[in-house]
């Protein structure tokens, strides 16, 4: 029922490897999408997002790159989907022209409990957060779970 865009997807995950860089070394877009095993030209386009409106702070040259653009403590992530959809904006319909008004709808407030749910998430949780919430040891920066029985 949840749909993010790659866009989003990738903004989230690029925010996150940078959040969890622990010398904080400028990085550049080809080490990102390697790690992140995506295309480097898409993630170059949401990196030009991201720092148009200050998420990140961008060094050209042989050493340049990427780095956080705000403490990760200050970074919701409804900044960061915003930055790249716009505006967070409720869906009353799943039909692009709604044919009920809103009177009958067969999933009743179902829609926008959703929406209230997911911004709420968004507006209240910053990269810091997360960073803290994934358990350890991690891999290319991001948590990796172990189960009983495995290596």
């Amino acid at each position: 029922m949840l749909k993010i865009s790659d866009a989003v997807n990738l903004a989230f995950h690029a925010m996150m490897i940078l959040a969890t860089d622990p010398d904080g070394a400028p990085m550049s877009v080809g080490a990102m999408a390697k790690r992140l095993r995506v295309s480097e030209n898409h993630l170059a386009k949401v990196m030009q997002r991201l720092h148009k409106v200050g998420l990140v702070n961008s060094k050209r040259g042989p050493k340049g790159g990427f780095t956080l653009g705000q403490p990760a403590g200050t970074i919701r992530l409804l900044d960061v989907f915003e930055s790249i959809e716009g505006p967070m904006v409720e869906r009353e319909c799943l039909l692009v022209e709604p044919m009920c008004n809103g009177s009958c709808c067969l999933l009743g407030g179902l829609l926008s409990s959703i929406h209230e749910q997911v911004r709420h998430h968004l507006a209240n949780t910053t990269l810091s957060q997360v960073c803290a919430a994934m358990d350890q040891p991690t891999v290319a920066g991001f948590a990796v779970n172990h189960h009983p029985g495995q290596a």
